[in-house]
């Protein structure tokens, strides 16, 4: 199978201005140069896309994902490297590219269209079918600076897929639009798949890489630091994410997956938390926080003790990457008993399985007094990852087996 895309030590280096002189006198004293750093958006990046296959790339905000696209459809050129595309390439980079807010949606299909490169006579053929796609069939006449950004997602992406590319450029559009439109948008993509159409997909959504995409490269910085399965590169990602020494959330991230509390003990703090820390079942130490769905897992909780506290409890939430709790219980809920501390203490909580999909989860302990009050309490944003080998996507790994099977 032949590359539909070849990218060979490509090099992108912007001028960062920290000031910019607009008048003849200051551009006399300073000789007319206005002062610069350089920013590499891209670092000698090297990757081939074979044809009829679905690429995703992954990284932060900043890491080069969205340049190297644009290098990619020849929107910017690289300041060395080479890159080569075969056939038809049609890009949905941002919401409202290549649109004119003046223009009409009518006017504007037809010129992101012919930006395109895809005749004004072909674009008419397939004018009705564009207009149902993107469902703007009242506003197609109004000016499109009047439209919404959802609606500016439809029709731009109405027109991305409907000139019979051959190469799909997509960058994190599909956020935009309700959940119909984003359905819509993945089966046209899924149909793509199936006519062998070459499909490279940005996105901070692993769920949606895992769903399309075949194979994944990880960016960091400009520069390609990982490549693989979609589980593989996901993972290297949330590693490089973890990687860097530095504070999280009041916990200082030492290496990728070993998190331990930096909380000081102050002499007229009653308890304080000292670390957290998950730790893969079996495990000896507290640097092996990954698991994949349904693998036990065991949290540690140490704290320290300055005065006596009578009755406490101990409250533990799994919070998955929106803060939103997906277990939270007390202590008592456990069956645990109020307890005095009086000295410095360990709580260890053991799951047999975690029933979790693909992600990275925080963990929160608070303990309380005996009213209920709480009196210590450390947030980990990063306490373990599930990596989820499967395609299965979403939150939770549900647990099921096929009765039957037959084709009619």
């Amino acid at each position: 199978m032949s590359n539909a895309i070849e990218v060979e030590d490509v090099t992108k280096v912007f001028r960062l201005y920290s000031e910019k002189f607009s008048s003849l006198k200051e551009r006399v004293i300073h000789g007319g140069k206005n002062p610069f750093q350089e920013f590499y958006a891209l670092k000698n990046v090297s990757l081939e896309i074979q044809e009829g296959t679905s690429v995703g790339l992954l990284g932060h905000n900043g890491s080069g994902k969205s340049t190297l696209l644009k290098t990619i459809a020849g929107i910017i050129q690289p300041n060395s490297g080479e890159i080569r595309v075969k056939g038809r390439v049609s890009a949905m980079l941002e919401v409202g590219a290549g649109f004119h807010p003046e223009l009409s949606g009518r006017d504007n299909i037809f010129l992101s269209a012919t930006l395109l490169g895809v005749p004004v006579k072909e674009v008419k053929l397939r004018f009705d079918e564009i207009v149902e796609f993107s469902e703007l069939g009242q506003f197609i006449d109004n000016q499109v600076k009047y439209y919404s950004s959802g609606m500016y997602a439809r029709l731009g992406f109405a027109v991305a897929v409907n000139v019979d590319p051959d190469v799909l450029l997509v960058d994190e559009v599909l956020a935009v639009g309700d959940e119909n439109f984003q359905r819509k948008c993945i089966d046209r993509i899924k149909s793509f798949q199936k006519d062998g159409r070459t499909i490279v997909f940005v996105s901070h959504s692993p769920d949606l890489v895992r769903a399309i995409c075949d194979f994944a490269y990880v960016l960091d910085h400009g520069s390609l630091i990982g490549k693989g399965s979609p589980a593989d590169a996901i993972a290297e990602l949330r590693d490089s994410l973890n990687r860097t020494k530095g504070q999280v959330g009041g916990a200082i991230v030492e290496a990728a997956g070993s998190v331990s509390s930096s909380t000081p003990v102050h002499e007229e703090q009653a308890i304080a938390i000292t670390s957290i820390s998950a730790v893969a079942d079996g495990e000896q130490s507290g640097d092996s926080t990954r698991i994949a769905p349904h693998d036990p897992l065991k949290i540690v909780i140490n704290y320290a003790a300055r005065r006596q506290v009578g009755g406490a409890n101990i409250t533990l939430s799994i919070l998955a990457a929106n803060g939103e709790a997906v277990f939270s219980a007390n202590s008592e809920d456990l069956k645990i008993d109020p307890f005095d501390i009086d000295s410095d203490g360990v709580f260890e909580l053991y799951f047999d399985t975690v029933p979790l999909l693909d992600g990275t989860y925080g963990l929160a302990v608070t303990i309380n007094d005996h009213m209920r009050s709480p009196i210590a309490w450390v947030e980990e944003k990063v306490g373990f990852q599930v990596v989820n080998p499967s395609l299965a996507s979403g939150l939770v790994a549900l647990e099921y087996r096929v009765n039957s099977f037959s084709r009619s």
